[in-house]
């Protein structure tokens, strides 16, 4: 991502929550929130591409208020990753509810983009403090976007921002309240493919070193796989916005890659897994990417 850029992965995938939010029954992940983060302006321009692939007009109230071209517009933003984007918030939000149950006292988002979870779950919130850990330039466009909104910022919630290219995790938290003696859960939702695989460990490094036992890191990632057209399309899009896909995990060897690093593999969900879990009953036609995983590990 260029380094004064918000980034581009992170308003699209705003977008994509809500969306599902506005349109779709049941719901996989209900971010009611999402829609009103993004500003207007960037609404705009997201659904006059999606228009144009569409080869139709923008309705007056918007692609996604209007339910116009709903099903080739559905069948649209499932190529672009949406049950992906939706089954990885849920799994996340699952596993820190069960976390909080069990003593956690930190959630720490990596990478947050326009998340609303501190606005959204005040349930949870109540419960532990919130670490939204996010690019420099992505997370200035999000506080400023919540300036505009008048949203009271919950005292529960930090901002860190941090560029994981050139600091560490651990770093960027020690200069705020997070507290190492605490249990924490981690959720690293589409970032790790953007990152070299030396970041990418360097930063589960971070994870295991200052969290202590127990606590828990959630995180989605590529598997290798043969280039078919699709993927070669998605990459070559990625590539031209600055967010070049860089890094892919084998899961046949992850566990032994994070226990190198400290930590355990409690849960490595596969493609098949995921569909049972969340698209199992749907007749929308979402479903499981077929090459991306979920894995859920502990600090040893």
């Amino acid at each position: 991502m260029k380094e004064d850029h918000v980034s581009l992965t992170a308003i699209m995938t705003a977008y994509l929550r809500a969306y599902h939010a506005m349109n779709d029954t049941p719901k996989i992940f209900d971010d009611f929130l999402a829609f009103q983060l993004i500003p207007e302006e960037r609404r705009a321009l997201i659904e006059q591409g999606l228009a144009k692939a569409l080869q139709i007009p923008v309705p007056e109230s918007g692609l996604a208020r209007s339910g116009q071209a709903a099903a080739p517009l559905r069948s649209l933003l499932q190529a672009m990753g949406l049950p992906h984007v939706l089954s990885r918030s849920r799994y996340a939000e699952d596993n820190l509810e069960l976390a909080v149950q069990q003593g956690v006292g930190q959630y720490v988002i990596l990478g947050a983009g326009l998340d609303t979870f501190a606005f959204r779950r005040p349930d949870l919130l109540r419960q532990v403090q919130v670490f939204e850990v996010d690019h420099p330039a992505t997370q200035a466009f999000k506080r400023n976007r919540l300036a505009e909104l008048k949203w009271d910022i919950p005292s529960h919630l930090h901002f860190v921002p941090v560029d994981f290219t050139k600091e560490s995790l651990a770093d960027a938290l020690r200069g705020t309240s997070y507290d190492m003696q605490t249990k924490s859960f981690f959720s690293w939702l589409g970032v790790t493919m953007y990152l070299t695989r030396d970041e990418v460990f360097a930063t589960l490094r971070s994870i295991a070193d200052m969290a202590p036992a127990g606590s828990a890191v959630i995180f989605d990632y590529f598997v290798p796989e043969e280039d078919t057209p699709h993927m070669k399309e998605m990459r070559e899009g990625l590539r031209k916005i600055g967010e070049p896909m860089k890094t892919t995990l084998d899961p046949l060897t992850l566990a032994v890659e994070l226990e190198r690093v400290g930590l355990r593999l409690h849960e490595n969900a596969s493609p098949s897994d995921i569909q049972e879990r969340y698209f199992q009953s749907r007749t929308d036609g979402f479903q499981a990417s077929n090459h991306v995983r979920f894995a859920w590990a502990v600090v040893a």
